[in-house]
């Protein structure tokens, strides 16, 4: 996920580290903080790996600041990633946002529509914070109040979620 979201930005325009840091807070920070400790080793795997080119300008203080841009090989690498997401990029809604905010770069409309199809399959399948004999539990099944908004709460993100995704699919398939 760290790494789709550094590639996915850069993919938009060149970027200082820290200003990368801030755009991948704002899209996953609250959930899933990143930490320096994480963010720049990615960065430098991804640039040793010829996916990111990096270059020195000078700071507004004496330390240089690390411009980073996307070369040719990792904007292949985020046209696979967005291809052929990981299940876990499915069916965690986190990562999934993740996969969404750049899936715009993808330039085939039937691989975009593709990846949603996925995530609504994955949406289409009974599924609760909770079981009873194997079976989910319903919110009118229980007497538990909080449990009772939870999956009330769900459930109502899940139907927003699935009309969404069969408009957006309905559209990518009609011709450009």
């Amino acid at each position: 996920m760290l790494e789709l979201s550094i590639l996915g930005f850069l993919a938009e325009e060149p970027l200082h580290g820290y200003e990368l840091k801030e755009r991948i807070k704002a899209l996953t920070g609250h959930v899933r903080p990143v930490s320096d400790g994480a963010l720049y080793p990615a960065i430098t795997r991804l640039v040793k790996a010829g996916k990111l080119d990096e270059r020195a300008e000078p700071g507004a203080s004496a330390a240089p600041r690390r411009t980073l841009s996307l070369t040719g090989l990792g904007r292949e690498e985020l046209l696979e990633r967005l291809r052929h997401p990981k299940q876990a990029e499915i069916t965690d809604q986190v990562r999934f946002n993740t996969v969404l905010a750049f899936l715009r770069h993808l330039p085939d409309r039937r691989e975009q529509a593709a990846v949603l199809r996925r995530r609504l399959e994955f949406l289409r399948t009974p599924a609760s914070f909770f079981y009873d004999g194997g079976e989910p539990v319903r919110a009118e099944e229980t007497d538990d109040l909080f449990r009772q908004g939870m999956l009330r709460v769900a459930r109502a993100t899940g139907q927003a979620e699935r009309a969404w995704l069969a408009e957006a699919i309905e559209r990518l398939d009609q011709p450009s």
